[in-house]
């Protein structure tokens, strides 16, 4: 079983950063990869970045080039900043963790409340 504990949610102004952690149970490595996932209001979860247990990024299309997705190996702990944020950011943020190896193993964390508003 993996856990994940996500922090540093909150509420920022429009055009503000944040930076969102995620410190998983697990050491990081190759069978595994960390991904970002928020829900806004009334919709569905979609992805927004997901790095590999090699390095490897890949995000949303609405958030490219305004967010960044990073990993300390040495801590297990994953990062997510987001920057140049907009109100459409406002969202549930969870982090999760695939095992492609593992059954298509998937865990979640709790979830972290961004809010996006002057």
């Amino acid at each position: 079983q993996v856990q994940l504990v996500e922090s540093g949610g909150g509420l920022v102004q429009p055009g503000g950063s944040l930076t969102l952690s995620c410190a998983a149970s697990v050491s990081f490595s190759t069978s595994w990869s960390m991904g970002w996932y928020r829900q806004p209001p009334g919709k569905q979860r979609e992805l927004v970045a997901r790095i590999t247990g090699y390095g490897d990024t890949n995000y949303a299309d609405s958030v490219k080039g305004r967010f960044t997705i990073s990993r300390d190996n040495a801590k297990n702990v994953g990062f997510l900043h987001l920057s140049s944020l907009k109100p459409e950011d406002t969202a549930v943020y969870y982090c999760n963790a695939y095992f492609p190896f593992e059954s298509n193993s998937n865990y979640w964390g709790q979830g972290t409340q961004v809010t996006v508003s002057s």
